[in-house]
């Protein structure tokens, strides 16, 4: 059987890709003309390039393939032109799915991710059965992600063989980007965090979410939702692990919300005027606002999915920032020496 793995240089999709090879399948992995290929490095792995954007390239790309699993997503909380966001994760998904029909392909595995999910519910932890709206999404990227869900769950309704995959919060090593959470990782590794806002998230090893994707085209239920989660974690208690796995300091200081947002406010209008990135995005502070925990005992059920400790999975990615040069000269002893004492 040959699998097509689009994202294959992104975080998820490459240990996706490894994790299919490592099981000894034929993989294809699509990847763009200007695409970072290190995530690739030492992978077994036909590579064909491409773009979602692209109808021709997809077809040809799918010559052969019997399974696809579309992890490629473009994963930004700020982007210059909002609509780059829409033709990539929407766009770029209804193009896969019209291709994969064609093709006559036996499973299609659609990454999308825990935030169509994760809305604010009175009552129990949301999970699969939770249903939600466009208007509950936060930001270009939660919005194109819940456009992208729906075209996926309309492909399976005329008889497209789609299972969805709802990734909570990925982290482990190989975030080459990094992704807005690696980010957050990076800076406290770095000393860059001096304090927190009181929200919360979902974590599971990026190694484990990615077995998960295998375990629901194996076990899955065609047309359904399946959430690849870990640990329920404030980010207090995500950053109190980092300063046990790394010798670094956790920060003390609570920000309140209506800060974080006058400096997210505040920011942006400063990098409109020196035309570059803002370095809070204000996106991410109104997503702060809410905790996205979930209940996500449907795929421990269903597919056998269970996660490792999420402690491993940091130390893991500790591990591997200051190996890849994310962590400056005069920290990375520091970091080290903590956990070997």
């Amino acid at each position: 059987m040959k699998t097509l793995v689009t994202g294959a240089t992104g975080f998820l999709g490459s240990h996706v890709a490894r994790a299919l090879a490592g099981r000894g399948e034929n993989v294809r992995v699509l990847v763009r003309p200007s695409s970072d290929l290190r995530a690739l490095d030492g992978l077994d792995a036909e590579r064909f390039t491409g773009d979602l954007r692209d109808v021709s390239s997809l077809e040809r790309a799918l010559a052969g393939v019997q399974r696809v699993f579309h992890v490629a997503a473009d994963y930004r909380l700020w982007a210059r032109d909002p609509r780059e966001i829409h033709e990539s994760n929407v766009t770029g998904t209804q193009n896969l799915l019209e291709a994969a029909r064609r093709a006559g392909v036996e499973k299609f595995v659609y990454t999308s991710t825990v935030a169509t999910i994760a809305v604010p519910r009175l009552g129990g932890l949301p999970n699969e059965e939770t249903q939600s709206s466009s208007a509950e999404m936060i930001g270009h990227y939660k919005r194109s992600k819940f456009e992208a869900e729906r075209c996926a769950l309309r492909a399976a309704e005329a008889g497209l063989p789609v299972v969805i995959v709802n990734p909570t919060t990925p982290v482990g090593p190989g975030d080459w980007k990094p992704t807005p959470t690696g980010k957050i990782i990076v800076d406290f590794l770095n000393g860059r965090m001096p304090g927190y806002v009181d929200t919360g998230l979902n974590f599971v090893p990026v190694e484990d979410c990615a077995l998960g994707h295998l375990l629901a085209a194996d076990h899955g239920h065609l047309g359904e939702r399946y959430i690849l989660g870990g640990r329920n974690l404030t980010l207090k208690q995500m950053l109190d692990i980092l300063s046990s796995t790394s010798g670094q300091p956790a920060p003390r200081w609570k920000i309140p919300y209506a800060l974080a947002y006058a400096a997210g406010c505040a920011d942006a209008g400063v990098s409109r005027l020196l035309g570059r990135e803002p370095q809070i995005p204000l996106e991410g502070v109104r997503m702060a606002r809410h905790k996205m925990f979930v209940d996500a005992s449907k795929s421990e059920r269903e597919l056998g999915f269970v996660p490792g400790p999420i402690e491993s999975a940091l130390e893991r990615a500790v591990d591997w920032y200051e190996t890849n040069g994310y962590v400056t000269a005069g920290r990375r002893p520091a970091v080290a020496g903590a956990r070997a004492a």
